[in-house]
């Protein structure tokens, strides 16, 4: 296997201040009640209600990327694609039309508590996730560094919103009690046909009755390394992929003259997945950062958080189309 690259008119929002400004207000009570009111708060981007709409896209595989309980752009591009695949109007503002819709795909809490396990606690973890690309190749594995992040990346969080939940805990003990996203068991419905759109940064898996199934947000290319033009085909779906630098690829602050390869895991460059496509050195994987995502730019590729690329690999086979747009084309 060869693997090579790598505000806001929110006009919402319930009672319940940011929690920029009080951490104590932003509690499960407060995420698992809030609703949509019509009402925009005055100053912040943060709110409970925030956490509540990223779950709820989540969970239906409209992905909001990293549930962080922000308004921010990737938010705006899920309710834009939610309000398309249910025919109301396209809108990053959240409408009471929408919210209906999406309150109405789920009614159960959408925060919960979850026991720490011994297997939780027992890793593997890696001490420290080397920063350059050649002081990875000597790790036998690119596994998580501790149980927080490993929590954060199993529930789809960011790390500051695990944290700023469980403001005691210590992530160290089996037992221990801990408040986390309650995700959605649903598989993904098998898709046909894949739209990656370069300008929007983003990821649409269609049926075969042209249907919108999903939504996903994404790092797509750069300027140095743009990605691909016209339609592909998926050619291969590997997990835990190992990363194989080549020096032709003169990626910006890697100074080998020799080919290294990466094991795989989480933290790899490349992230959980890959799923190869049909011109050479040319993927769909994850990242070992989250947060980045649709916030900067890849190595040609389209990178996605680990979980949203597990969920693509999950829909999709061999030969499955793969179309390159640039955000005037229209889907057919």
């Amino acid at each position: 296997m060869r693997i090579t690259s790598i505000a806001i008119a929110f006009a919402l929002l319930a009672a319940a201040p940011a929690f920029a400004k009080d951490k104590k207000t932003f509690t499960a009570e407060a995420i698992n009640a809030a609703t949509f009111t019509g009402k925009l708060p005055s100053d912040a981007k943060e709110h409970p209600l925030a956490v509540k709409v990223q779950v709820l896209l989540d969970r239906i595989h409209f992905s909001p990327g990293e549930i962080d309980g922000l308004f921010g752009d990737n938010v705006e591009k899920a309710l834009v694609a939610f309000a398309e695949a249910n025919s109301l109007p396209a809108t990053k503002v959240l409408t009471a039309e929408i919210w209906e819709k999406l309150q109405a795909t789920s009614s159960e809490p959408v925060l919960t508590d979850y026991t720490l396990t011994d297997k939780d606690i027992a890793g593997p973890f890696i001490d420290k996730l080397p920063v350059k690309m050649e002081d990875m190749k000597s790790l036998k594995m690119l596994g998580f560094t501790d149980v927080g992040e490993a929590l954060a990346e199993r529930f789809h969080m960011s790390r500051d919103l695990l944290e700023i939940l469980n403001p005691k805990a210590k992530f160290e003990k089996a037992g221990e009690t801990v408040t986390i996203v309650k995700l959605s068991d649903r598989k993904p419905d098998k898709a046909a046909r894949l739209e990656i759109d370069k300008v929007r940064q983003t990821v649409k898996a269609f049926g075969k009755d042209g249907a919108l199934l999903a939504f996903y947000p994404a790092s797509v290319g750069s300027e140095e390394k743009p990605t691909p033009s016209g339609v592909l085909k998926v050619t291969s779906i590997h997990a835990n992929p190992v990363y194989r630098y080549d020096p032709k690829y003169k990626f910006k602050g890697v100074e080998s003259k020799k080919p290294f390869t990466i094991a795989g895991g989480p933290n790899n460059p490349v992230g959980a997945m890959w799923i190869g496509l049909s011109e050479k050195s040319y993927g769909i994987h994850g990242t070992s950062d989250p947060s980045r995502v649709s916030k900067s730019d890849s190595h040609g590729c389209v990178r996605l958080t680990n979980w949203d690329a597990e969920r693509i690999a999950a829909a999709v086979k061999k030969g499955v189309e793969v179309s390159f747009i640039d955000g005037k084309q229209a889907s057919r």
